[in-house]
C-alpha cells in the first residue's frame, strides 16, 4: 500500500518541513548539486562554505545532529573539519 501524503499538492517553502537530503563531499572547486535549505553534520567541527550569495565563510564549531538553516552552494574541503555533511532541502 503506498504512503499517503495529504500535502503532496502544497509547494515547498523555506518555512516548511525538510523533504529531502543528500550527502555532500567537500570540494574546493565544484558547487553542490542543489543549494541547501539547511545542513547537518554527523561529526562536529568547522564547515567552510560558499553561501548562495557567493560569500565564503567558515561556520565554526558546528555540533553533530543539529540542523543549521544555511543556504549553501559549495562546501570547501580547505578549512572543513566537520564530517558526515548532509545537505537538506
Amino acid at each position: 500500500m503506498p504512503t499517503t501524503d495529504n500535502f503532496h499538492d502544497y509547494s515547498a517553502g523555506l518555512t516548511g518541513p525538510i523533504c529531502g537530503g543528500f550527502p555532500i563531499t567537500p570540494d574546493d572547486v565544484a558547487d553542490i548539486a542543489q543549494v541547501t535549505r539547511a545542513v547537518m553534520v554527523s561529526g562536529a567541527g568547522d564547515l567552510s562554505v560558499v553561501l548562495k550569495s557567493g560569500d565564503a565563510v567558515t561556520l565554526p564549531n558546528l555540533m553533530a545532529g543539529v540542523v543549521y538553516p544555511f543556504r549553501i552552494a559549495r562546501v570547501l574541503n580547505s578549512g572543513t573539519t566537520a564530517s558526515g555533511v548532509m545537505g537538506l532541502v
